[in-house]
């Protein structure tokens, strides 16, 4: 599978190992950066990797920051990109089998590269269930209706 992968200063030492692991799996990865420990900005990175997705270049998206918050925010500011922030393997799965989600966002202060990794690969392999949530995913894509709410 195509990997766009992406991250911050703060990402950027997990990212590195996420990286090396999904290389040895045999995923072609696209790396956006940072390649360096140096301070720089999440929305740089979460971008770039969001476009990726969207555009096609790449069939999944995974972003790091410190805390996964920021950098999720950004790849969502991408049409057609649905980023999830898990914390944990059941709201990876669920990310996947009720959203759709193409990015998944990790914070580096909150999870360990042996578990990212195993996060990563129930990202990687675990289907869209579509039905009644493709209705919902329709609906994030047009952008959330305002009609019929209390003003």
């Amino acid at each position: 599978m195509k990997i766009a992968i992406g991250a911050d200063h703060a990402g950027y030492f997990l990212k590195e190992e996420l990286r090396a692991e999904l290389a040895a799996k045999g995923h072609e990865v696209m790396d956006f950066g940072t390649h360096t420990g140096e301070s720089t900005d999440y929305p740089d990175y979460g971008t770039a990797v969001a476009r990726a997705v969207a555009d096609g270049k790449a069939e999944r998206g995974v972003v790091v920051c410190s805390t996964g918050v920021g950098i999720s925010i950004a790849a969502n500011k991408v049409a057609g990109v649905r980023a999830a922030l898990a914390y944990n393997a059941d709201e990876v799965a669920l990310s996947r089998q009720h959203n759709n989600a193409n990015v998944l966002a990790l914070g580096a202060r909150y999870v360990n590269a042996r578990t990212a990794a195993e996060w990563i690969e129930i990202f990687l392999t675990t289907p869209f269930e579509g039905g009644r949530h493709q209705r919902r995913v329709d609906k994030i894509e047009q952008g959330c209706k305002t009609e019929g709410r209390e003003k």
